[in-house]
């Protein structure tokens, strides 16, 4: 535990919680002009977006359903390996707008394998939400369709993305700094 709390304190704050809000703000009005008359299933990507999910819904003021998807890379390591599906949706997606909500669009690979699930679902359309963006060149498939905030390309957590497992409630976006 002590060595979880010394990459806390001697992480760098990418991002305070009104940075957060205000993105999810700017997110919330292109979401309602693009969707509000098109019933949405919201998908909410476990465990990462699960708080950027819940702070997102309540500024959304049109109909919608909501569920949950989760296939991870990552589990509690800090490096993506292969695709590993916990739980697929029970909401029926055919012929329905499937919105993802995605707490960092990194490689892309969990990305490109959930719209493939969404589409070979039937949806009707398929995009995505993603908080963070990742500033590098190394991504597939293609990129969100709503992005809050850029971040560099470190390893980050708070608000919902972790470290090992742990800060995913730390209140802001942290990068990791390297500790000698």
């Amino acid at each position: 535990m002590k060595d979880l709390q010394t990459i806390f304190d001697n992480s760098k704050q990418l991002y305070s919680m009104t940075d957060i809000d205000e993105a999810l703000d700017r997110l919330a009005a292109s979401l309602t002009e693009q969707y509000a008359n098109s019933n949405p299933v919201i998908l909410c990507v476990m465990n990462g977006s699960v708080i950027t999910t819940g702070h997102l819904l309540p500024k959304l003021s049109f109909p919608l359903e909501l569920d949950y998807i989760h296939l991870t890379r990552y589990g509690e390591k800090t490096i993506g390996g292969e695709l590993n599906w916990l739980h697929k949706p029970t909401t029926e997606l055919a012929s329905r707008t499937v919105i993802l909500i995605e707490d960092i669009f990194d490689e892309g690979v969990t990305l490109q394998a959930l719209r493939k699930y969404c589409e070979q679902a039937g949806a009707k359309s398929v995009s995505c939400v993603s908080l963070i963006d990742k500033a590098h060149e190394n991504k597939v498939g293609l990129p969100p369709e709503f992005i809050g905030l850029t971040v560099p390309d470190c390893y980050v957590f708070g608000f919902g993305m972790d470290y090992q497992g742990y800060w995913r409630n730390a209140p802001g976006i942290y990068a990791v700094e390297e500790i000698d």
